[in-house]
């Protein structure tokens, strides 16, 4: 494995549509971005930061994030999630993560993912047999 720098960062950006909204994702019945879509970009954010210090044939998969949701974000608005490496315990990686709209601060939290070898992790999956 490479050696990864704590400090690692990267900024997600996304423009709220109509499959980003609660009313859409089944997460709320406003028209307002979802909770689940901001934590979606978020995830992205801390996967892109290591992204280019991983291994051939290794990548990231998320393993636990929590996150404050604090105010609505209107369709067609911009949002940026950032996500900076924190910590490194062998194969899981801790994030500080941030989402922002151009009002300011959306929500905060922390999320952890793990690296792992992509053919051993695909080939867990239990394919039921009809």
């Amino acid at each position: 494995m490479q050696k990864m720098e704590i400090g690692l960062t990267h900024t997600s950006t996304l423009v709220v549509e109509d499959k980003h909204l609660a009313v859409q994702v089944g997460s709320g019945d406003l028209e307002v971005l979802a909770t689940p879509a901001m934590m979606a970009l978020m995830e992205n954010a801390a996967m892109m930061a290591v992204k280019d210090e991983l291994e051939s044939g290794t990548t990231t998969v998320g393993g636990q994030i929590s996150s404050t949701h604090l105010k609505p974000t209107a369709k067609g608005q911009t949002i940026q999630a950032t996500a900076v490496l924190t910590a490194i315990d062998r194969r899981k990686l801790t994030f500080k993560v941030s989402a922002s709209d151009g009002n300011g601060l959306i929500g905060e939290g922390e999320h952890v993912r793990f690296i792992v070898d992509k053919e051993k992790f695909m080939g867990k999956l239990q394919v039921p047999v009809l």
